[in-house]
């Protein structure tokens, strides 16, 4: 599901939310997760999952290529843990051919 799929979905569930107003609305929850996540703050959304950053400590790799060593440095990153409900809903659901 691509966001324009969830605004099409959003205008169709609720009929007095003409696509533009769907539209605005995706837009709004999106930036405000993520000034949310900027701030360092955790997102919990009952029933479905919590969102959070984590911190991935600076390291060495190597060039595929060259093999030479790279000192990757340390960043924060988005995480998503879904939560209970969520899990039992997806196992539960019927699987398709292409994953599973």
């Amino acid at each position: 599901m691509t966001r324009s799929d969830l605004v099409e979905a959003l205008a169709a569930r609720f009929a007095q939310l003409g696509q533009r107003d769907a539209e605005l609305a995706v837009k709004a929850i999106l930036e405000a997760m993520v000034e949310a996540l900027m701030q360092g703050q955790r997102i919990e959304i009952r029933g479905f999952g919590s969102f959070s950053v984590n911190h991935r400590p600076a390291r060495m790799g190597r060039n595929p290529r060259s093999g030479e060593s790279v000192a990757i440095p340390d960043k924060r990153v988005p995480h998503f843990k879904p939560g209970k409900a969520l899990r039992e809903q997806v196992d539960a659901a019927p699987r398709s051919g292409a994953s599973g």
